[in-house]
Protein backbone atom coordinates (compact mmCIF):
# COMPACT_ATOMS: atom_id res chain seq x y z
CA UNK A 1 0.00 0.00 0.00
CA UNK A 2 1.47 3.74 -1.08
CA UNK A 3 1.96 5.94 1.68
CA UNK A 4 -0.20 8.50 0.71
CA UNK A 5 -2.77 6.14 0.57
CA UNK A 6 -5.27 4.95 4.29
CA UNK A 7 -7.60 2.11 5.03
CA UNK A 8 -11.11 1.99 3.65
CA UNK A 9 -13.47 0.42 5.95
CA UNK A 10 -12.68 -2.89 4.62
CA UNK A 11 -8.64 -3.14 4.69
CA UNK A 12 -6.28 -1.94 6.79
CA UNK A 13 -2.74 -0.95 5.60
CA UNK A 14 0.40 -3.51 7.24
CA UNK A 15 1.68 -0.37 8.69
CA UNK A 16 -1.63 0.60 10.26
CA UNK A 17 -2.20 -2.63 11.32
CA UNK A 18 0.87 -2.76 13.65
CA UNK A 19 0.84 0.49 15.02
CA UNK A 20 -3.04 -0.30 16.09
CA UNK A 21 -1.83 -3.91 17.22
CA UNK A 22 0.90 -2.34 19.39
CA UNK A 23 -0.90 0.23 20.93
CA UNK A 24 -4.09 -1.76 21.77
CA UNK A 25 -5.22 -5.38 21.69
CA UNK A 26 -8.13 -7.47 20.39
CA UNK A 27 -10.82 -7.82 17.36
CA UNK A 28 -12.22 -4.67 15.59
CA UNK A 29 -9.09 -3.16 14.24
CA UNK A 30 -10.52 -1.48 11.73
CA UNK A 31 -13.63 0.29 13.61
CA UNK A 32 -11.26 1.03 16.69
CA UNK A 33 -8.71 2.95 13.98
CA UNK A 34 -11.63 4.64 12.44
CA UNK A 35 -12.87 5.89 15.34
CA UNK A 36 -12.27 9.23 15.93
CA UNK A 37 -12.26 9.34 19.75
CA UNK A 38 -9.84 6.21 19.74
CA UNK A 39 -7.17 8.00 17.88
CA UNK A 40 -7.45 10.91 20.45
CA UNK A 41 -7.11 8.68 23.23
CA UNK A 42 -4.16 7.28 21.75
CA UNK A 43 -2.00 9.84 20.52
CA UNK A 44 1.40 9.86 20.33
CA UNK A 45 2.80 11.99 23.39
CA UNK A 46 6.11 11.09 24.24
CA UNK A 47 9.11 10.48 22.37
CA UNK A 48 9.23 6.49 24.42
CA UNK A 49 5.78 6.20 22.81
CA UNK A 50 6.78 7.20 19.45
CA UNK A 51 9.60 4.80 19.11
CA UNK A 52 7.69 1.98 20.49
CA UNK A 53 4.56 2.75 18.11
CA UNK A 54 6.58 3.31 14.88
CA UNK A 55 9.81 1.27 15.87
CA UNK A 56 11.87 3.74 15.46
CA UNK A 57 15.13 4.87 17.93
CA UNK A 58 16.43 8.45 18.72
CA UNK A 59 19.77 8.95 19.52
CA UNK A 60 20.42 9.12 23.04
CA UNK A 61 22.76 12.85 22.79
CA UNK A 62 19.74 14.09 20.76
CA UNK A 63 16.74 12.66 22.73
CA UNK A 64 18.10 15.36 25.12
CA UNK A 65 17.37 18.26 22.98
CA UNK A 66 14.22 16.38 22.15
CA UNK A 67 13.27 16.36 25.78
CA UNK A 68 13.47 20.02 26.06
CA UNK A 69 11.63 21.30 22.82
CA UNK A 70 8.90 19.04 24.14
CA UNK A 71 8.96 21.17 27.80
CA UNK A 72 8.35 24.32 25.54
CA UNK A 73 5.99 22.88 23.17
CA UNK A 74 4.37 19.29 24.19
CA UNK A 75 4.01 16.47 21.73
CA UNK A 76 0.95 15.14 20.15
CA UNK A 77 0.38 13.43 17.19
CA UNK A 78 -2.51 10.89 15.93
CA UNK A 79 -2.03 7.68 15.64
CA UNK A 80 -3.59 7.97 11.84
CA UNK A 81 -1.28 11.05 11.13
CA UNK A 82 1.68 9.13 12.58
CA UNK A 83 0.96 6.27 9.65
CA UNK A 84 1.75 8.62 6.96
CA UNK A 85 5.51 8.81 8.17
CA UNK A 86 7.85 6.98 5.95
CA UNK A 87 9.97 5.43 8.68
CA UNK A 88 12.49 4.21 6.48
CA UNK A 89 13.85 8.00 5.73
CA UNK A 90 12.70 9.86 8.77
CA UNK A 91 14.58 13.04 8.43
CA UNK A 92 13.10 13.72 4.87
CA UNK A 93 9.84 12.64 5.70
CA UNK A 94 7.33 15.60 5.36
CA UNK A 95 4.68 14.64 7.63
CA UNK A 96 7.72 13.44 10.41
CA UNK A 97 8.67 17.36 9.92
CA UNK A 98 5.55 18.45 11.06
CA UNK A 99 4.80 16.39 13.72
CA UNK A 100 8.04 15.78 15.35
CA UNK A 101 10.12 18.24 17.71
CA UNK A 102 13.33 19.11 16.50
CA UNK A 103 16.43 20.48 18.45
CA UNK A 104 15.89 23.38 16.55
CA UNK A 105 12.92 24.47 17.80
CA UNK A 106 15.22 25.83 21.02
CA UNK A 107 16.86 28.24 18.74
CA UNK A 108 14.59 31.67 19.47
CA UNK A 109 15.64 34.59 16.67
CA UNK A 110 15.71 38.11 17.81
CA UNK A 111 13.13 38.91 16.28
CA UNK A 112 10.78 35.76 16.96
CA UNK A 113 7.86 37.03 19.15
CA UNK A 114 5.35 35.05 21.19
CA UNK A 115 2.16 37.07 19.04
CA UNK A 116 3.55 37.98 16.10
CA UNK A 117 0.43 38.86 14.91
CA UNK A 118 -0.90 41.07 17.99
CA UNK A 119 -3.48 39.02 18.18
CA UNK A 120 -3.98 39.20 21.59
CA UNK A 121 -3.65 42.95 21.37
CA UNK A 122 -6.59 43.29 19.32
CA UNK A 123 -9.07 41.23 21.80
CA UNK A 124 -11.46 43.07 23.01
CA UNK A 125 -13.40 40.55 24.95
CA UNK A 126 -12.14 36.78 25.23
CA UNK A 127 -12.30 34.61 22.82
CA UNK A 128 -12.47 38.00 19.87
CA UNK A 129 -9.62 38.97 17.85
CA UNK A 130 -11.22 41.61 15.99
CA UNK A 131 -8.48 43.55 13.44
CA UNK A 132 -10.31 43.82 10.32
CA UNK A 133 -13.33 45.99 10.27
CA UNK A 134 -16.08 43.45 9.16
CA UNK A 135 -15.17 40.18 10.54
CA UNK A 136 -13.73 38.67 14.00
CA UNK A 137 -12.24 35.81 14.84
CA UNK A 138 -13.58 33.85 17.14
CA UNK A 139 -11.45 31.26 19.37
CA UNK A 140 -13.56 28.79 20.86
CA UNK A 141 -11.19 26.17 21.90
CA UNK A 142 -6.82 25.87 22.72
CA UNK A 143 -7.31 22.16 21.53
CA UNK A 144 -6.00 20.45 18.77
CA UNK A 145 -6.25 17.04 17.36
CA UNK A 146 -2.51 16.97 16.66
CA UNK A 147 0.54 19.74 17.82
CA UNK A 148 1.93 21.39 14.34
CA UNK A 149 5.27 21.75 15.21
CA UNK A 150 5.00 24.82 12.82
CA UNK A 151 2.13 26.25 15.47
CA UNK A 152 1.82 30.56 15.03
CA UNK A 153 -0.01 30.02 18.55
CA UNK A 154 2.28 27.81 20.27
CA UNK A 155 1.66 30.42 23.65
CA UNK A 156 -2.11 29.26 23.62
CA UNK A 157 -1.06 25.29 23.82
CA UNK A 158 -2.39 24.76 27.51
CA UNK A 159 -3.99 27.96 28.14
CA UNK A 160 -5.64 27.96 30.87
CA UNK A 161 -8.72 30.07 29.19
CA UNK A 162 -9.05 27.67 26.84
CA UNK A 163 -11.90 25.93 25.65
CA UNK A 164 -13.94 28.93 26.52
CA UNK A 165 -16.67 28.03 28.95
CA UNK A 166 -20.23 28.50 28.06
CA UNK A 167 -20.65 31.76 30.12
CA UNK A 168 -17.42 32.67 28.04
CA UNK A 169 -18.58 32.25 24.93
CA UNK A 170 -22.02 34.18 25.45
CA UNK A 171 -19.75 37.58 26.31
CA UNK A 172 -18.15 37.08 23.15
CA UNK A 173 -21.16 36.45 21.06
CA UNK A 174 -22.50 39.33 23.02
CA UNK A 175 -19.94 41.26 21.64
CA UNK A 176 -20.72 40.51 17.82
CA UNK A 177 -24.05 40.86 18.20
CA UNK A 178 -23.84 44.96 19.83
CA UNK A 179 -20.82 44.87 16.58
CA UNK A 180 -22.80 45.28 13.83
CA UNK A 181 -20.17 46.19 11.46
CA UNK A 182 -19.35 42.36 11.83
CA UNK A 183 -20.31 40.56 9.12
CA UNK A 184 -18.06 38.11 8.90
CA UNK A 185 -17.22 35.24 11.98
CA UNK A 186 -14.24 32.73 11.47
CA UNK A 187 -14.61 30.37 14.01
CA UNK A 188 -10.77 28.87 14.94
CA UNK A 189 -8.90 28.02 17.83
CA UNK A 190 -7.12 25.43 18.53
CA UNK A 191 -9.46 23.17 16.22
CA UNK A 192 -13.22 23.94 16.63
CA UNK A 193 -13.73 20.67 15.10
CA UNK A 194 -12.60 19.04 18.54
CA UNK A 195 -15.83 20.24 20.16
CA UNK A 196 -18.50 18.30 20.66
CA UNK A 197 -21.60 18.29 17.97
CA UNK A 198 -23.73 19.48 20.26
CA UNK A 199 -21.47 22.92 21.63
CA UNK A 200 -20.06 23.63 17.79
CA UNK A 201 -24.46 23.23 16.93
CA UNK A 202 -25.08 25.68 19.94
CA UNK A 203 -22.16 28.17 18.83
CA UNK A 204 -23.56 28.26 15.29
CA UNK A 205 -26.43 28.76 15.95
CA UNK A 206 -26.20 32.01 18.44
CA UNK A 207 -23.94 32.82 15.52
CA UNK A 208 -27.53 32.42 13.30
CA UNK A 209 -29.68 34.09 15.49
CA UNK A 210 -27.13 37.68 14.57
CA UNK A 211 -28.97 39.23 11.75
CA UNK A 212 -25.88 41.37 10.29
CA UNK A 213 -23.54 37.51 10.52
CA UNK A 214 -24.13 36.95 6.95
CA UNK A 215 -21.19 34.59 6.66
CA UNK A 216 -19.40 31.93 9.46
CA UNK A 217 -15.98 30.08 8.55
CA UNK A 218 -14.48 27.78 10.56
CA UNK A 219 -10.97 26.85 10.44
CA UNK A 220 -9.72 23.30 11.24
CA UNK A 221 -7.01 20.49 10.30
CA UNK A 222 -8.96 17.83 11.27
CA UNK A 223 -9.25 16.74 7.51
CA UNK A 224 -5.88 16.62 7.39
CA UNK A 225 -4.92 14.93 10.73
CA UNK A 226 -8.09 13.23 12.32
CA UNK A 227 -10.33 12.51 9.01
CA UNK A 228 -12.52 10.50 10.93
CA UNK A 229 -14.22 13.53 13.15
CA UNK A 230 -16.01 13.97 9.69
CA UNK A 231 -18.39 12.07 10.89
CA UNK A 232 -22.16 11.92 9.66
CA UNK A 233 -23.90 13.63 12.64
CA UNK A 234 -20.80 16.21 12.12
CA UNK A 235 -21.99 16.85 8.53
CA UNK A 236 -25.76 16.55 9.23
CA UNK A 237 -25.70 19.64 11.98
CA UNK A 238 -23.01 21.72 10.04
CA UNK A 239 -25.95 21.76 7.32
CA UNK A 240 -27.89 23.13 9.14
CA UNK A 241 -26.06 26.43 9.61
CA UNK A 242 -25.65 27.87 5.92
CA UNK A 243 -23.69 29.98 4.24
CA UNK A 244 -21.01 27.91 5.85
CA UNK A 245 -17.89 27.85 4.48
CA UNK A 246 -14.36 25.71 5.78
CA UNK A 247 -11.06 26.42 5.36
CA UNK A 248 -8.08 23.81 6.30
CA UNK A 249 -4.62 23.32 6.23
CA UNK A 250 -2.75 20.77 3.67
CA UNK A 251 0.39 21.51 3.15
CA UNK A 252 1.58 18.49 1.56
CA UNK A 253 0.50 15.81 -1.11
CA UNK A 254 1.27 13.02 1.04
CA UNK A 255 -1.43 14.39 3.47
CA UNK A 256 -4.33 13.58 0.93
CA UNK A 257 -5.22 9.68 1.64
CA UNK A 258 -8.37 8.06 0.94
CA UNK A 259 -9.76 8.81 4.25
CA UNK A 260 -9.06 12.35 3.98
CA UNK A 261 -11.11 12.37 0.56
CA UNK A 262 -13.87 11.10 2.18
CA UNK A 263 -14.25 13.18 4.63
CA UNK A 264 -13.27 16.38 2.04
CA UNK A 265 -16.48 14.39 -0.10
CA UNK A 266 -18.74 14.44 3.25
CA UNK A 267 -18.74 18.51 3.54
CA UNK A 268 -18.56 19.26 -0.13
CA UNK A 269 -21.63 17.31 -0.87
CA UNK A 270 -23.56 18.89 2.03
CA UNK A 271 -22.77 22.41 0.25
CA UNK A 272 -19.82 23.44 2.36
CA UNK A 273 -17.23 25.54 0.12
CA UNK A 274 -13.85 24.28 1.02
CA UNK A 275 -10.46 26.62 0.59
CA UNK A 276 -7.17 25.23 1.76
CA UNK A 277 -4.75 27.21 3.76
CA UNK A 278 -0.95 25.72 3.44
CA UNK A 279 1.75 27.17 5.29
CA UNK A 280 4.92 27.50 3.38
CA UNK A 281 7.94 25.33 5.45
CA UNK A 282 11.48 24.70 4.45
CA UNK A 283 11.74 20.94 4.17
CA UNK A 284 8.39 20.05 3.69
CA UNK A 285 6.84 21.85 0.65
CA UNK A 286 9.36 24.30 -0.25
CA UNK A 287 9.44 23.28 -3.97
CA UNK A 288 7.32 24.25 -6.75
CA UNK A 289 6.92 20.69 -8.22
CA UNK A 290 5.39 19.79 -4.42
CA UNK A 291 2.93 22.68 -3.76
CA UNK A 292 1.90 22.49 -7.52
CA UNK A 293 1.02 18.75 -7.01
CA UNK A 294 -0.58 19.66 -3.76
CA UNK A 295 -2.94 22.62 -5.22
CA UNK A 296 -4.04 19.85 -8.27
CA UNK A 297 -4.86 16.97 -5.81
CA UNK A 298 -6.91 19.97 -3.87
CA UNK A 299 -8.99 20.94 -6.66
CA UNK A 300 -9.51 17.05 -7.76
CA UNK A 301 -11.19 16.94 -3.83
CA UNK A 302 -13.39 20.19 -4.57
CA UNK A 303 -10.90 22.34 -2.44
CA UNK A 304 -10.20 25.65 -3.94
CA UNK A 305 -6.45 26.61 -2.41
CA UNK A 306 -6.90 30.05 -1.08
CA UNK A 307 -3.30 31.08 0.65
CA UNK A 308 -0.14 29.62 0.50
CA UNK A 309 1.41 31.61 4.02
CA UNK A 310 4.83 32.67 4.35
CA UNK A 311 5.82 30.81 8.05
CA UNK A 312 5.29 33.54 10.61
CA UNK A 313 8.00 35.13 13.19
CA UNK A 314 6.51 32.78 15.98
CA UNK A 315 9.42 31.77 18.52
CA UNK A 316 11.29 28.62 17.49
CA UNK A 317 10.40 28.23 14.21
CA UNK A 318 13.22 30.22 12.20
CA UNK A 319 14.35 26.47 10.61
CA UNK A 320 10.77 26.60 9.17
CA UNK A 321 10.78 29.56 7.49
CA UNK A 322 12.32 30.46 3.65
CA UNK A 323 12.80 33.42 1.95
CA UNK A 324 10.45 35.66 0.80
CA UNK A 325 11.65 34.74 -3.02
CA UNK A 326 10.96 31.49 -2.90
CA UNK A 327 7.01 31.64 -2.46
CA UNK A 328 7.78 34.30 -5.61
CA UNK A 329 9.36 31.56 -7.35
CA UNK A 330 6.38 28.93 -6.42
CA UNK A 331 4.07 31.70 -8.05
CA UNK A 332 5.90 32.35 -10.96
CA UNK A 333 5.33 28.53 -11.16
CA UNK A 334 1.89 28.43 -10.76
CA UNK A 335 0.29 31.91 -12.43
CA UNK A 336 -0.28 30.69 -15.88
CA UNK A 337 1.03 27.45 -15.66
CA UNK A 338 -2.34 25.97 -14.12
CA UNK A 339 -5.61 26.66 -14.20
CA UNK A 340 -6.46 30.05 -12.70
CA UNK A 341 -8.41 28.75 -9.67
CA UNK A 342 -5.80 26.76 -8.49
CA UNK A 343 -3.87 29.65 -7.91
CA UNK A 344 -3.55 30.07 -4.25
CA UNK A 345 -3.03 33.79 -2.84
CA UNK A 346 0.84 34.05 -1.70
CA UNK A 347 0.29 36.37 1.56
CA UNK A 348 2.58 37.31 4.46
CA UNK A 349 0.76 37.80 7.45
CA UNK A 350 2.33 41.01 8.83
CA UNK A 351 4.02 41.41 12.19
CA UNK A 352 2.40 43.52 14.62
CA UNK A 353 -0.94 42.82 13.34
CA UNK A 354 -0.60 44.45 10.03
CA UNK A 355 -3.22 41.92 8.51
CA UNK A 356 -2.26 39.83 5.29
CA UNK A 357 -0.30 41.32 2.32
CA UNK A 358 -0.46 39.81 -0.79
CA UNK A 359 2.90 39.36 -2.41
CA UNK A 360 2.88 38.31 -6.29
CA UNK A 361 5.57 38.41 -9.26
CA UNK A 362 6.02 41.72 -10.57
CA UNK A 363 3.87 41.99 -13.92
CA UNK A 364 3.33 45.85 -13.81
CA UNK A 365 6.74 46.66 -15.65
CA UNK A 366 6.05 50.50 -16.51
CA UNK A 367 3.26 52.88 -17.32
CA UNK A 368 2.76 56.54 -18.43
CA UNK A 369 -0.21 58.72 -19.08
CA UNK A 370 -1.82 57.05 -21.69
CA UNK A 371 -0.11 53.01 -21.96
CA UNK A 372 0.72 50.90 -19.26
CA UNK A 373 3.71 48.10 -20.27
CA UNK A 374 2.87 44.24 -18.69
CA UNK A 375 4.91 41.50 -19.54
CA UNK A 376 3.09 37.69 -18.97
CA UNK A 377 4.23 34.39 -17.23
CA UNK A 378 6.13 33.45 -20.40
CA UNK A 379 8.23 36.53 -20.62
CA UNK A 380 6.73 38.28 -23.46
CA UNK A 381 6.34 41.93 -22.81
CA UNK A 382 2.92 43.72 -24.19
CA UNK A 383 1.40 47.42 -23.54
CA UNK A 384 -2.12 47.86 -22.90
CA UNK A 385 -3.93 51.34 -24.12
CA UNK A 386 -5.56 53.00 -21.55
CA UNK A 387 -8.91 55.40 -22.67
CA UNK A 388 -8.16 58.54 -24.09
CA UNK A 389 -10.42 59.67 -22.51
CA UNK A 390 -12.51 58.97 -18.91
CA UNK A 391 -14.46 60.95 -16.75
CA UNK A 392 -15.99 59.26 -13.52
CA UNK A 393 -19.41 59.72 -12.74
CA UNK A 394 -19.69 62.62 -10.38
CA UNK A 395 -20.10 61.77 -7.15
CA UNK A 396 -21.77 63.74 -4.34
CA UNK A 397 -21.06 60.79 -1.54
CA UNK A 398 -24.56 60.78 -0.56
CA UNK A 399 -24.76 57.09 -1.26
CA UNK A 400 -28.33 57.02 0.75
CA UNK A 401 -29.55 58.62 -2.07
CA UNK A 402 -27.63 57.65 -5.24
CA UNK A 403 -29.25 57.66 -8.32
CA UNK A 404 -25.93 56.64 -10.35
CA UNK A 405 -24.78 52.64 -11.08
CA UNK A 406 -24.70 51.78 -7.23
CA UNK A 407 -27.92 49.66 -7.29
CA UNK A 408 -26.34 46.78 -4.34
CA UNK A 409 -30.04 45.40 -3.32
CA UNK A 410 -30.61 42.16 -4.92
CA UNK A 411 -31.94 42.21 -8.52
CA UNK A 412 -36.08 41.99 -8.78
CA UNK A 413 -37.31 39.39 -11.00
CA UNK A 414 -40.27 41.53 -12.08
CA UNK A 415 -39.71 42.97 -15.51
CA UNK A 416 -41.14 39.76 -17.61
CA UNK A 417 -42.96 40.53 -20.87
CA UNK A 418 -45.33 39.11 -23.01
CA UNK A 419 -45.98 35.22 -22.80
CA UNK A 420 -42.98 35.00 -20.47
CA UNK A 421 -45.26 36.68 -17.73
CA UNK A 422 -47.34 33.95 -18.19
CA UNK A 423 -45.06 31.47 -17.31
CA UNK A 424 -43.23 33.41 -14.69
CA UNK A 425 -43.52 31.87 -11.55
CA UNK A 426 -42.83 35.93 -10.09
CA UNK A 427 -45.75 37.53 -11.72
CA UNK A 428 -49.30 37.24 -10.87
CA UNK A 429 -50.74 38.03 -14.16
CA UNK A 430 -53.13 35.21 -16.13
CA UNK A 431 -53.86 36.54 -19.09
CA UNK A 432 -52.60 39.33 -21.90
CA UNK A 433 -55.34 41.14 -23.62
CA UNK A 434 -53.87 42.70 -27.14
CA UNK A 435 -54.31 46.46 -27.54
CA UNK A 436 -56.79 48.08 -29.64
CA UNK A 437 -58.81 45.36 -29.36
CA UNK A 438 -62.57 45.49 -29.63
CA UNK A 439 -63.00 43.83 -25.77
CA UNK A 440 -61.23 46.14 -24.61
CA UNK A 441 -62.80 49.31 -25.99
CA UNK A 442 -66.19 47.71 -25.03
CA UNK A 443 -65.72 47.59 -21.08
Amino acid sequence: MQEDQAPDIAMMSSRQQRLTDRMTSGSEAVARWRDWKWQLKHAITTIEAFERVLGVRIDAKRRKKLELAVARFPLSITPYYASLIDTSDLENSPIFRQAFPSPAELQIERYDMRDPLGEERDSPVPGITHRYPDRVLFWVTGVCAMYCRHCTRKRKTGDKDLPLSKAALRKAIDYIRKTPAVRDVLISGGDPLLLSDERLDWILGELRTIKHVEVIRIGTRVPVVLPYRVTDDLVAMLKKHHPLWINTQFNHPREITQSSREALAKLADVGIPLGNQSVLLAGVNDCPRIIRSLVHKLVMNRVRPYYIYQCDLSEGLAHFRTPIGKGIEIMESLIGHTSGFAVPAYVVDAPGGGGKIRLNPNYLLSWSTNKVVLRNYEGVITTYKEPDSYEANFCDRECDECELQLKLEDGDEWRAVGIEKLLADFDSTISLTPEGSGRRECG
